[in-house]
Protein backbone atom coordinates (compact mmCIF):
# COMPACT_ATOMS: atom_id res chain seq x y z
CA UNK A 1 0.00 0.00 0.00
CA UNK A 2 1.51 3.44 -1.09
CA UNK A 3 2.33 4.93 2.58
CA UNK A 4 2.93 8.94 2.30
CA UNK A 5 4.29 9.58 6.04
CA UNK A 6 1.08 12.25 6.53
CA UNK A 7 -1.53 8.88 6.20
CA UNK A 8 1.05 6.10 7.77
CA UNK A 9 -0.85 5.09 10.75
CA UNK A 10 1.76 2.73 13.27
CA UNK A 11 -0.81 2.70 15.95
CA UNK A 12 -1.41 -1.06 16.66
CA UNK A 13 -4.64 -0.53 18.91
CA UNK A 14 -6.35 1.66 16.11
CA UNK A 15 -5.16 -0.67 13.73
CA UNK A 16 -6.56 -3.75 15.60
CA UNK A 17 -10.01 -1.80 15.95
CA UNK A 18 -10.59 -1.09 12.13
CA UNK A 19 -9.79 -5.33 12.03
CA UNK A 20 -12.35 -5.65 15.29
CA UNK A 21 -14.75 -3.06 13.43
CA UNK A 22 -14.85 -4.50 9.54
CA UNK A 23 -17.84 -6.92 8.66
CA UNK A 24 -16.57 -8.21 5.71
CA UNK A 25 -12.32 -8.67 4.64
CA UNK A 26 -10.94 -9.12 1.51
CA UNK A 27 -8.27 -12.27 1.50
CA UNK A 28 -5.84 -12.04 -1.64
CA UNK A 29 -3.17 -14.56 -2.47
CA UNK A 30 -0.94 -14.89 -5.55
CA UNK A 31 -0.28 -18.58 -6.07
CA UNK A 32 -0.09 -21.28 -9.47
CA UNK A 33 -3.63 -19.89 -10.67
CA UNK A 34 -2.49 -16.02 -10.43
CA UNK A 35 -4.59 -13.57 -8.14
CA UNK A 36 -7.25 -14.98 -6.21
CA UNK A 37 -9.57 -12.92 -3.35
CA UNK A 38 -12.26 -14.05 -1.54
CA UNK A 39 -14.84 -12.00 0.81
CA UNK A 40 -15.51 -13.26 4.29
CA UNK A 41 -15.66 -12.43 8.19
CA UNK A 42 -12.50 -12.73 10.19
CA UNK A 43 -11.98 -12.85 13.88
CA UNK A 44 -9.03 -11.67 15.30
CA UNK A 45 -7.27 -13.18 18.14
CA UNK A 46 -4.98 -9.53 19.42
CA UNK A 47 -3.06 -11.32 21.83
CA UNK A 48 -1.55 -14.01 19.65
CA UNK A 49 1.62 -13.32 18.44
CA UNK A 50 3.44 -9.65 17.85
CA UNK A 51 0.93 -8.68 15.64
CA UNK A 52 -2.32 -10.76 16.50
CA UNK A 53 -3.56 -13.74 14.39
CA UNK A 54 -6.38 -13.33 12.41
CA UNK A 55 -9.19 -16.60 11.64
CA UNK A 56 -11.44 -17.48 9.15
CA UNK A 57 -12.36 -20.19 6.84
CA UNK A 58 -13.15 -20.82 3.35
CA UNK A 59 -15.29 -23.44 1.27
CA UNK A 60 -13.07 -26.59 1.12
CA UNK A 61 -13.97 -26.16 -3.13
CA UNK A 62 -12.54 -22.74 -3.34
CA UNK A 63 -8.61 -22.74 -5.22
CA UNK A 64 -7.20 -20.34 -2.45
CA UNK A 65 -7.88 -22.77 0.11
CA UNK A 66 -4.82 -24.86 -2.06
CA UNK A 67 -2.58 -21.91 -2.34
CA UNK A 68 -2.72 -21.16 1.85
CA UNK A 69 -1.98 -24.75 1.98
CA UNK A 70 1.14 -24.28 -0.13
CA UNK A 71 2.24 -21.39 1.88
CA UNK A 72 1.47 -18.33 -0.40
CA UNK A 73 1.58 -15.54 0.97
CA UNK A 74 -1.82 -13.59 1.82
CA UNK A 75 -3.10 -10.13 2.45
CA UNK A 76 -5.96 -9.11 3.55
CA UNK A 77 -7.68 -5.69 3.01
CA UNK A 78 -10.11 -4.50 5.98
CA UNK A 79 -12.16 -1.07 5.34
CA UNK A 80 -12.54 1.53 7.24
CA UNK A 81 -14.72 4.11 5.82
CA UNK A 82 -14.66 6.20 3.12
CA UNK A 83 -15.86 9.61 1.39
CA UNK A 84 -15.75 11.83 -1.44
CA UNK A 85 -14.23 15.32 -1.06
CA UNK A 86 -15.23 17.96 -3.09
CA UNK A 87 -13.24 20.75 -3.76
CA UNK A 88 -15.74 22.92 -2.74
CA UNK A 89 -15.32 21.71 0.94
CA UNK A 90 -11.76 23.88 0.97
CA UNK A 91 -11.90 27.92 2.01
CA UNK A 92 -9.28 27.89 -0.28
CA UNK A 93 -11.09 27.22 -2.87
CA UNK A 94 -12.42 30.72 -3.20
CA UNK A 95 -9.24 32.35 -2.71
CA UNK A 96 -6.50 30.61 -5.33
CA UNK A 97 -8.88 27.46 -7.13
CA UNK A 98 -5.52 25.57 -7.09
CA UNK A 99 -7.89 22.15 -5.93
CA UNK A 100 -8.99 19.23 -6.70
CA UNK A 101 -11.36 16.06 -5.69
CA UNK A 102 -10.06 13.73 -3.65
CA UNK A 103 -11.14 10.58 -1.21
CA UNK A 104 -10.64 10.28 2.38
CA UNK A 105 -10.25 6.53 3.65
CA UNK A 106 -8.87 4.01 6.52
CA UNK A 107 -7.41 0.72 5.58
CA UNK A 108 -5.73 -1.40 7.25
CA UNK A 109 -3.64 -4.67 5.14
CA UNK A 110 -2.33 -7.41 6.95
CA UNK A 111 0.21 -10.14 5.36
CA UNK A 112 1.28 -13.40 6.76
CA UNK A 113 1.30 -16.96 5.60
CA UNK A 114 -2.04 -18.86 7.05
CA UNK A 115 -1.80 -22.25 8.82
CA UNK A 116 -5.06 -23.97 7.38
CA UNK A 117 -6.72 -26.52 9.45
CA UNK A 118 -9.92 -29.21 9.29
CA UNK A 119 -10.30 -30.63 12.69
CA UNK A 120 -14.15 -30.52 13.07
CA UNK A 121 -13.98 -29.29 16.64
CA UNK A 122 -11.85 -26.58 15.98
CA UNK A 123 -13.76 -25.74 12.78
CA UNK A 124 -16.96 -25.82 15.25
CA UNK A 125 -15.42 -23.77 17.65
CA UNK A 126 -14.41 -20.94 14.67
CA UNK A 127 -18.00 -20.91 13.45
CA UNK A 128 -19.30 -20.69 17.13
CA UNK A 129 -17.15 -17.91 17.60
CA UNK A 130 -18.00 -16.03 14.27
CA UNK A 131 -21.58 -16.67 14.51
CA UNK A 132 -21.78 -15.27 18.34
CA UNK A 133 -19.91 -11.81 17.03
CA UNK A 134 -22.73 -11.50 14.64
CA UNK A 135 -25.60 -12.81 16.19
CA UNK A 136 -25.02 -10.26 19.46
CA UNK A 137 -27.34 -8.05 19.83
CA UNK A 138 -30.07 -9.47 18.14
CA UNK A 139 -33.56 -9.91 20.50
CA UNK A 140 -32.75 -13.60 19.85
CA UNK A 141 -29.44 -14.67 18.55
CA UNK A 142 -29.20 -18.04 16.44
CA UNK A 143 -26.81 -20.57 17.82
CA UNK A 144 -24.81 -23.23 16.09
CA UNK A 145 -27.03 -25.26 18.06
CA UNK A 146 -30.08 -24.32 16.80
CA UNK A 147 -29.00 -26.17 13.82
CA UNK A 148 -29.43 -30.60 13.95
CA UNK A 149 -26.12 -31.73 14.88
CA UNK A 150 -25.69 -33.63 11.65
CA UNK A 151 -26.66 -31.06 9.64
CA UNK A 152 -23.78 -29.00 11.22
CA UNK A 153 -21.27 -32.12 10.86
CA UNK A 154 -22.07 -31.83 7.32
CA UNK A 155 -21.36 -28.28 6.56
CA UNK A 156 -18.37 -28.60 8.78
CA UNK A 157 -17.04 -31.24 6.40
CA UNK A 158 -17.26 -28.40 3.54
CA UNK A 159 -15.32 -25.74 5.07
CA UNK A 160 -11.46 -25.36 5.52
CA UNK A 161 -10.23 -23.13 8.45
CA UNK A 162 -7.22 -21.21 8.74
CA UNK A 163 -4.88 -19.19 11.19
CA UNK A 164 -3.28 -16.25 9.88
CA UNK A 165 -0.76 -14.76 12.07
CA UNK A 166 0.26 -11.30 10.88
CA UNK A 167 3.65 -11.01 10.10
CA UNK A 168 3.14 -7.25 8.97
CA UNK A 169 0.47 -4.53 9.22
CA UNK A 170 0.25 -1.62 7.44
CA UNK A 171 -2.22 0.91 8.08
CA UNK A 172 -3.77 4.28 6.24
CA UNK A 173 -5.78 7.24 7.50
CA UNK A 174 -6.38 9.63 4.54
CA UNK A 175 -8.24 12.23 6.44
CA UNK A 176 -7.29 15.37 4.92
CA UNK A 177 -4.05 15.77 7.02
CA UNK A 178 -1.92 16.95 4.15
CA UNK A 179 -4.53 20.65 4.28
CA UNK A 180 -4.05 23.39 6.47
CA UNK A 181 -6.46 23.56 9.37
CA UNK A 182 -9.03 25.76 7.72
CA UNK A 183 -9.15 22.72 4.21
CA UNK A 184 -9.36 20.03 7.28
CA UNK A 185 -12.24 22.10 9.10
CA UNK A 186 -13.97 22.67 5.88
CA UNK A 187 -13.76 19.07 4.66
CA UNK A 188 -15.26 17.64 8.16
CA UNK A 189 -18.05 20.31 8.34
CA UNK A 190 -18.85 19.41 4.51
CA UNK A 191 -18.87 15.43 5.16
CA UNK A 192 -20.89 16.08 8.73
CA UNK A 193 -23.75 17.97 6.73
CA UNK A 194 -24.13 15.19 4.08
CA UNK A 195 -27.06 13.29 4.04
CA UNK A 196 -24.71 9.64 3.25
CA UNK A 197 -24.27 7.80 6.76
CA UNK A 198 -20.96 6.89 5.46
CA UNK A 199 -19.78 10.45 5.15
CA UNK A 200 -20.99 11.53 8.32
CA UNK A 201 -19.22 8.68 9.97
CA UNK A 202 -15.82 9.56 8.54
CA UNK A 203 -16.28 13.60 9.40
CA UNK A 204 -16.52 11.75 13.11
CA UNK A 205 -13.63 9.94 12.52
CA UNK A 206 -11.63 13.39 11.10
CA UNK A 207 -12.10 14.90 15.22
Amino acid sequence: MYLPRAFADHDLSRLHQVIHDGRLATLVTCGAQGLQASHLPLLLEAGQGANGTLYGHLAKANPQCAELAAGAEALVIFEGGDAYVSPSFYPSKAEHGKVVPTWNYVAVHAYGQAEVFHDPQRLLKLVGALTERHEAGRQQPWKVEDAPADYIDGMLKAIVGFALPIQRLEGKRKLSQNRDARDMAGVREGLATSTDLRDQQLSHLMR
